[in-house]
Parts: structure tokens; sequence; C-alpha cells
């Protein structure tokens, strides 16, 4: 079993949630992750170069001059690209990089991907984080982060000596980190506060994909967000069909 520290709003450890490693598949396959992650590059790739070829250009398709006889060499149209003015040479097309694996692959690279913040202690559930919908505060949001110490850190990491400076207490703390904000659902309050913080991605549940929740460094939950997730990925065995106990039908005998 996993264990993922619980923090309140003002940064204090108050508890731990166990995960089970079975409900995200239990094992992690790194060329599935990184053949998905390659996936989500191509489609972000942007395919709009265009350059013009030979048939775009202007200028005759008529030979320049006959074959031989001339003393030069042969030639063909003034639109080949060894001439000036002429088309490239494969030219480039607009063209859509974007492909897809199978949706079983991508479910199960998600949830690796996610096993993963668990794992390497990257990832911390926050309880009680609430806020208004009609009055969003990103310095609630950024106090939060600026509380909470680095879940990977060890504790002789994390202590903080008497007279440090404040710049080399501050890289304890998840302010401006990459961060990937796990909602539950649409929170328009806790979405508007904190998506101008730096470094921060809010994203829902549903909407996490195996790219960013690698990309950003940590992940946060709020409690109903860990609840979502786990409705989300959880690892269910196929049913099978329960065995007939009917009697089996007669069989003739030959005689």
């Amino acid at each position: 079993m996993l264990t993922v520290p619980i923090y309140n709003t003002a940064g204090e450890k108050i508890g731990e949630e166990s995960i089970d490693p079975a409900d995200f598949g239990g094992t992690i396959n790194k060329q599935l992750l990184h053949d998905v992650v390659l996936m989500h590059l191509a489609a972000k790739r942007v395919g709009t170069v265009n350059t013009r070829g030979r048939a775009d250009v202007a200028g005759s398709g008529k030979k320049l001059f006959r074959q031989k006889g001339t003393g030069n060499a042969r030639a063909g149209s003034k639109r080949t690209n060894k001439r000036r003015g002429g088309g490239v040479a494969f030219a480039r097309r607009n063209r859509d990089y974007r492909y897809t694996l199978p949706k079983k692959a991508i479910r199960a690279a998600i949830r690796m991907a996610i096993l993963s913040k668990f794992q390497d202690r990257q990832a911390i559930v926050i309880d009680g984080l609430k806020i208004e919908a009609d009055k969003p505060k990103t310095k609630v949001v950024a106090q939060v982060l600026r509380s909470i110490q680095r879940p990977d850190l060890t504790e002789a990491e994390a202590t903080v000596a008497v007279g440090e400076s404040k710049l080399r207490a501050r890289e304890r703390t998840l302010e401006r980190r990459s961060i990937l904000l796990g909602l539950p659902a649409s929170d328009e309050g806790l979405y508007r506060s904190a998506r101008n913080l730096e470094g921060v991605l809010v994203a829902q549940v549903a909407d996490f994909n195996t790219y960013d929740v690698l990309k950003q460094r940590y992940l946060i939950l709020t409690r109903e967000a860990l609840t979502a997730l786990r409705e989300r990925v959880q690892y269910k065995a196929k049913r099978r069909p329960a065995a007939s106990t009917a009697p089996a039908p007669a069989t003739k005998t030959e005689s």
C-alpha cells in the first residue's frame, strides 16, 4: 500500500490517505508511457508549413530548347528547382501529425502516470480548499502553496534551519513549482483563483491525460478530486459469465 499525505490550507499535515496500487494498474510500463506521450506531442504539432513546388510557380512547362545540337546541357521546364524562380524540390505541404493509439492503451497509461506520482512521493491531498465562484482569490491559493513543504523532500531537507534566508526557505515549498491541480468537477471559484499562478495547471480529473500528469512535477488533489480519480481509473476485473448448471442433453447410442 502507498500513502499520500493530507494537508490543510495552513500547510499542516493532518493525516495520510492509503492508495492501493492495484486500483491504478499495479505496474508501470515505461515504453507505453513513452508511446502515449509521443502521441500527445504529435497532436500538438502545427503542420501549417507550405512551400511552392514546380506546379505552384509561374512559368511555362515548355522545354527551353531542343535536346541535342545546341551545345548546352539538356534542360526541361524553367520551373525546375535548378533554375532561379523555379519550384522547391520535394515541397513541404500542410499535414496533420495527429494519430491515436488504442483506447485501452491510453487509459492504462493514464493510470500508470498517476501511479508514478504516488510512488515518487510527488502527490498530496489538500483538505478544505474551497473558494466561492463569485469571489475568486488568487492570493489564497498562492498562500496555500507557499505554506506546504514539497512532498518529495526528506525530513532533513524539509527542515528549515534557524537564520536561513527566505529564498532558501522558499525552495522547500510548492510555491512557483510545476503543479497539476486536479478538481473533481467544474469548480469555477478554485479554477479562476489558481489559473494565473506561475507553473500551475488546473484541470478536472476527468480531463487528465498522460502528458499533463507527467509534465507537471507535482500532483495536488482535493479530497473530492481523489474520490473522483479513483472512480475514473479504478482497475476492475471483467465479469465472467456464470457456469451453467443445466444437465447435458442425452446422446443416442448406437445399437
